[in-house]
């Protein structure tokens, strides 16, 4: 999966002739996004950072451990910041996207990706029905995703011009729901709410939750899918090359001539 998105958002690159020549993977996991980048941008010098220390280790970079919330770089230090399915895990997205604009150069480029609402939702479904069915309430199990219509909104409040933003789906098919699970563990993307259940989820409800699954979307083959909504954000550091919009009032042809009344 990280893999994947982390292709995906390296390969918008390719269609910008800007050079990086310095660049943070952020929330870089095993360096997926340095690895890409260097395949599109041979001459980019990646630094990656992560809140975990055993992550950085894997990344065949420079390697700082850091807190997206916090980063410690200088002011516009790096020509392109990328981040690949991390930010959703910051308690202030919007601080986080700040000190992002922050540590970018004028007419760098930040690219993220991030999971969008609509991700685990069949899951989502399972657990909410199969919790209150059997133990008469809902306990909150899914990380608040980014709605995409709120993803430009948020480049735009954290400063950043020319704001891009559009959604990919990715679905994954397993045999059952406790395989999806599993490999939900072994990504890191496990429940880490502050309101959710404290106990440990019983039995009973686990297993009427993998029922249901199979129940409403099992295929023709027998395996249940996963849907994963990414949404990908592009935004430049301001800079004075870039286009700008016409002042108001500034038009020649009136709107109501070219449209009709």
């Amino acid at each position: 999966m990280f893999d994947e998105v982390a292709k995906r958002l390296a390969e918008r690159l390719l269609d910008i002739t800007e050079q990086f020549d310095l660049a943070l993977d952020l929330g870089c996991r095993g360096g997926s996004f340095g690895a890409q980048l260097h395949a599109v941008k041979p001459t980019a010098q990646v630094v990656s950072a992560d809140l975990s220390y055993d992550m950085i280790e894997q990344a065949e970079s420079i390697s700082v451990v850091a807190d997206e919330e916090f980063l410690p770089f200088a002011p516009h230090s790096f020509d392109l910041v990328g981040s690949v399915l991390s930010l959703h895990w910051t308690n202030d997205l919007p601080g986080a996207l700040a000190q992002i604009a922050r540590v970018i150069k004028p007419n760098g480029l930040f690219l993220g990706a991030l999971f969008g609402v609509d991700s685990l939702q069949e899951l989502k479904i399972c657990l909410a029905e199969a919790e209150s069915e059997l133990s008469g309430g809902v306990s909150p199990r899914i990380s608040p995703f980014t709605e995409v219509r709120d993803a430009g909104s948020l480049l735009q409040r954290s400063g950043f011009a020319l704001p891009v933003t559009d959604i990919d789906t990715i679905t994954l098919k397993y045999k059952d729901a406790f395989s999806l699970m599993k490999e939900l563990r072994g990504m890191g993307e496990t429940n880490s709410l502050l309101s959710r259940k404290k106990s440990l989820t019983g039995r009973k409800v686990l297993l009427r939750a993998a029922e249901l699954y199979h129940q409403y979307f099992e295929d023709e083959d027998g395996h249940i899918p996963a849907t994963f909504q990414i949404v990908y954000m592009t935004g430049w550091s301001p800079h004075e090359s870039q286009q700008q919009p016409s002042k108001r009032g500034s038009g020649v042809v009136r709107l109501t001539e070219t449209l009709g009344e």
